[in-house]
């Protein structure tokens, strides 16, 4: 489906109340989990409409700094940074999902936490520099699939101040836009709101989409093939019509014994899961 979530801002202040780690973004997670009858079901975490930041820590040149947050039904995800004199970069990236949460994982065989932890993949960034990615970014692991845009954070801020100078991440080149995905919130601090309610009446479409042709390799072997035209039609305040151009528009996934994934990102922060 077409993401529809939620921005979470989190400013972390030191002693003397001055800003120390500072981010905005949005996140999603994809997850597959075991029934009772032993069957598979895919489900989706999305951040919950209040997020808290305890346990967040400012790190200096021996400790590193955390970022944490938690949601929902005891939901929690967190990411650490270490610098050098010049620079700091993302550590590991910590989710913790909870499957008592009967909303989000019905009939789940296993019942609790479960943690998942991967490598973060991001460059080391100047001090005194914001790091910026507006493009989607996945990390997959353990049936999880972490979904991340339109980030923005710094750490080891120095004198409170947030940094001028913005570090991008590999997918945005350096004279883009910043991308808005239509599906983005309104920020509040280390809380979440939600959409305004969806017009009554959509707009008509404009033009017809290019058809694209999609397909995954498993092995040597074509395991799913897809040849579709594609435009999204979002309902917001201002309603948007997106049509996918199969020009830039990249084919990612999976294929199982019994489940087959594909995803479409059109370098744009538009993320199609079928």
């Amino acid at each position: 489906g077409f993401f529809q979530s939620y921005a979470v801002e989190v400013d972390v202040k030191d002693a003397s109340n001055a800003t120390c780690l500072y981010a905005k973004w949005m996140m999603r997670f994809l997850i597959k989990y075991e029934t009772n009858s032993s069957d598979y079901k895919n489900t989706t975490l999305n951040l919950s409409s209040s997020v808290t930041h305890n346990g967040s820590v400012c790190g200096n040149d021996t400790q590193a700094a955390l970022l944490a947050v938690q949601f929902g039904e005891g939901h929690s995800w967190s990411i650490n940074f270490t610098k050098t004199n010049e620079t700091y970069q993302g550590d590991f990236i910590t989710l913790t999902y909870n499957t008592n949460d009967t909303a989000v994982f019905p009939d789940a065989k296993r019942k609790g936490p479960v943690t998942v932890v991967v490598k973060d993949t991001m460059r080391p960034v100047q001090l005194n520099n914001v790091f910026v990615c507006h493009n989607t970014d996945f990390f997959e692991a353990e049936n999880v699939t972490q979904i991340f845009w339109n980030v923005t954070v710094q750490a080891f801020v120095q004198n409170g101040t947030i940094g001028k100078k913005e570090s991008r991440c590999r997918a945005d080149t350096p004279t883009s836009a910043p991308t808005v995905p239509p599906t983005i919130a309104n920020v509040t601090t280390a809380s979440t709101t939600t959409l305004s309610p969806a017009p009554t009446t959509a707009p008509k479409p404009v033009e017809n989409p290019d058809t694209g042709n999609y397909s995954l390799k498993s092995g040597n072997k074509t395991c799913l093939l897809a040849t579709v035209g594609l435009q999204l039609n979002v309902s917001q305040d201002k309603p948007l019509l997106i049509n996918i151009n199969p020009k830039t528009t990249s084919a990612d996934g999976a294929c199982g014994n019994t489940t087959a994934t594909l995803k479409l990102n059109d370098g744009n922060s538009t993320l199609i899961g079928f």
